[in-house]
């Protein structure tokens, strides 16, 4: 059964467990929902960079920050579909596409759809991560065919203060709940290491198995250190083990969900991505960058994959297109007979 009434004590016992204990039951839940030897792949693409009005503490493309980015205008079209052609070269499943925004313009609408319908066109799962969006923003992004919708609420209710002052949490809570109910799979998770105790993890993942339906996708990332940032001053680093016992929680938690090793991976050996994934990760990014910060190297993670016996997840030819007003159902469950 697929719950969505945790509690953040339920979820911190399961956290504590003993480490053979916690693996153990994220491993059983794993293997019940999909395939344990395969690892999604996606690609992210910053397709407007830096100037952003919101004041994020832990990020180089706020305008409030004096961290070196430079703003740029909303990339060509073309430019974008090149860099798809790329990433599904590279063994892209997913092309994610960023812009640094508080929200969308209606004057950019008309090319962000035609971004999603080329690289649809192509054969690529589509997500973008664009900011807060309007009811009119979400009709127009599902019927051009978006599949996922990103939207991080970055860390627990109670620590998300620390972290913004000009948006709040319900205001990312409420742009989550437009995307689900027009139609558009969610892609929701959180960072570790912007200072945050513990007990802000297990909130932040109670948050989102709490929610009407559970994320598609949780991408887990780590903090990468950024000066400038008021986030820099208060940063802990994340011990592995914790990493570790965050993945297997979001597994146990979000069973259907995809759970994607994300930013800081480049801060990662092998040994450790291989324990998040015998916790239940199932999904990373591919490419040489995230947004502003650097990723493995593709041969580093084929080489990592084919030591660990697994494989990457085949791209499909062609991701089939909803009619505009039907519900995405949940991540169809693995049959492992």
């Amino acid at each position: 059964m697929i719950r969505s009434d945790w509690t953040v004590e339920e979820a911190q016992a399961i956290h504590d467990l003993p480490f053979p204990y916690l693996i153990h039951r994220a491993q059983d839940v794993h293997r019940r929902h999909s395939d344990p030897t395969v690892i999604e792949t996606a690609s992210l693409l910053s397709i407007k960079t830096g100037g952003c009005p919101e004041d994020c503490g832990y990020c180089s493309q706020s305008a409030h920050h004096d961290t070196g980015v430079k703003a740029t205008k909303l990339m060509e079209l073309e430019d974008v579909l090149g860099a798809a052609r790329r990433a599904k070269a590279s063994g892209a499943q997913r092309f994610c596409m960023g812009a640094a925004w508080r929200s969308p313009k209606d004057r950019d609408m008309d090319k962000l759809c035609a971004m999603v319908e080329g690289v649809r066109d192509m054969g690529l799962e589509t997500c973008m991560t664009l900011g807060m969006l309007s009811p009119g923003h979400v009709e127009r992004l599902k019927a051009a065919g978006l599949d996922f919708y990103n939207h991080n609420i970055d860390t627990s209710p109670e620590y998300y203060r620390e972290i913004a002052t000009t948006r709040t949490m319900d205001d990312r809570l409420e742009t989550l709940d437009r995307v689900r109910k027009g139609g558009i799979r969610v892609c929701c998770g959180g960072i570790l290491g912007m200072g945050e105790e513990v007990r802000d993890r297990i909130a932040m993942l109670v948050t989102l198995a709490t929610l009407p339906a559970h994320p598609d996708s949780v991408p887990i990332n780590l903090w990468n250190e950024i000066g400038n940032t008021p986030v820099q001053k208060r940063a802990k680093p994340v011990d592995p083990l914790a990493l570790v016992r965050t993945v297997a929680l979001a597994r146990i938690l979000m069973p259907e969900s995809v759970v994607r090793l994300s930013a800081g991976r480049t801060g990662m050996n092998e040994e450790l991505q291989a324990l998040c994934f015998l916790a239940g990760a199932n999904s990373i990014f591919v490419g040489d960058a995230l947004l502003t910060t650097g990723n493995p190297a593709a041969w580093q993670d084929e080489d990592m994959i084919g030591k660990l016996g697994m494989r990457f997840a085949p791209a499909r030819e062609k991701p089939p297109r909803l009619p505009p007003n039907e519900i995405v159902e949940p991540v169809q469950r693995y049959d492992p007979s």
